[in-house]
């Protein structure tokens, strides 16, 4: 498993962050948002496990809600300030006459989801509809990770979080994808080995146990900080799904935060995971699928299963691409040892 969320054909990326060479925590610039667009036509759902989440246009997402087709969704820094950067996203999208049709124009629909980074730069330094429209216009298929967009005031722990992203093929020739923005209060490290907590990533990265002198630096800075909380992401395929296949997607894809962060969605964390169906490709009924599954039900299933698995990869991806902000320290720059 590798790639990027972008791997979904449609799907584009962009990142607009502020970030001050002297940010020290309380102090400066050290935030952004992080947009996704997607292709005309495609179904969106939201799962919010986390009791704290941040949200903006999540209820249109409900299965018995009318609105189908989702045009962008906004990851980004600030708090429930940064959910105006959804605005200048907005005012991109109608630039480029895309969202729903009415008598006087189009109305993109913009589902927004923040993390809580305030403490890390100044707490008014945070973004705005600037944010939202430089990403939106800076979208493409190449995707940046670590200490960019979204990522850049994040926390993971004690540790730098950041943005992480995976995608798989799965053999019906379905792709997958998973974007994260990981800002957890929970740990992607246990303190008690210094490896993430899955055992798959331990080996996909070659990971090793750092020395004893190490760990124990580690467990020294180990919830010195004050918790920042909240873990966004987008998982998108390029299956044909409706909006309530979309959200059990959605909800199964929590498990691969489930894996990685311990703990998560706590009352504290407002973790919150999109899912996005683009509808290009129509895979045909498994014969063998047994009568009482329908085909969108098992596709959904297998769907759901490689979101999970994409989406904890991410969350790795992301902690081992940061860069020290604020003095936050990285997990390479705390745990070389780990690297071999």
């Amino acid at each position: 498993m590798s790639g990027a969320i972008t791997d979904v054909g449609g799907i584009a990326v962009g990142h607009h962050h502020r970030l001050d060479d002297d940010a020290q925590l309380g102090s400066g610039w050290a935030t952004g948002t992080t947009v996704v667009l997607t292709p005309p036509g495609t179904v969106g759902a939201v799962d919010a496990r986390g009791g704290a989440p941040g949200t903006r246009e999540t209820d249109l997402l409900d299965p018995s809600n009318s609105v189908r087709h989702v045009d962008a969704v906004v990851l980004t820094g600030g708090s429930a300030y940064g959910l105006a950067s959804a605005d200048g996203v907005m005012t991109w999208l109608e630039e480029q006459n895309r969202g729903v049709a009415m008598d006087g124009g189009v109305v993109p629909i913009v589902p927004s989801a923040v993390i809580f980074d305030l403490p890390v730069g100044g707490w008014r330094c945070r973004p705005d509809a600037e944010f939202g429209y430089r990403a939106a216009q800076s979208a493409g298929t190449d995707v940046a990770i670590g200490t960019v967009g979204a990522g850049v005031g994040a926390r993971a722990g004690v540790l730098k979080g950041g943005v992480g992203t995976a995608s798989t093929t799965l053999a019906s020739g379905v792709t997958v994808g998973a974007l994260v923005v990981v800002n957890s209060a929970g740990d992607v490290v246990d303190p008690g080995t210094g490896l993430p907590w899955p055992a798959d990533q331990v080996e996909e990265f070659a990971l090793v146990p750092p020395p004893a002198a190490e760990l124990a630096a580690y467990a020294d800075r180990h919830g010195e900080l004050g918790p920042l909380n909240t873990t966004i992401a987008v998982v998108a395929t390029d299956a044909a799904l409706s909006k309530a296949a979309c959200r059990r997607v959605a909800v199964a894809a929590h498990d691969g935060l489930a894996r990685t962060i311990r703990p998560c969605h706590t009352p504290l964390d407002g973790d919150t995971v999109f899912a996005l169906a683009t509808g290009a490709v129509e895979v045909v009924p498994d014969p063998t699928t047994p009568a009482s599954m329908t085909p969108e039900l098992s596709l959904a299933a297998a769907v759901s299963a490689a979101a999970a698995d994409c989406l904890a990869r991410a969350v790795l991806v992301g902690v081992l691409a940061a860069e020290s902000v604020a003095g936050i320290p990285t997990y390479r720059g705390m745990l070389p040892g780990a690297f071999g």
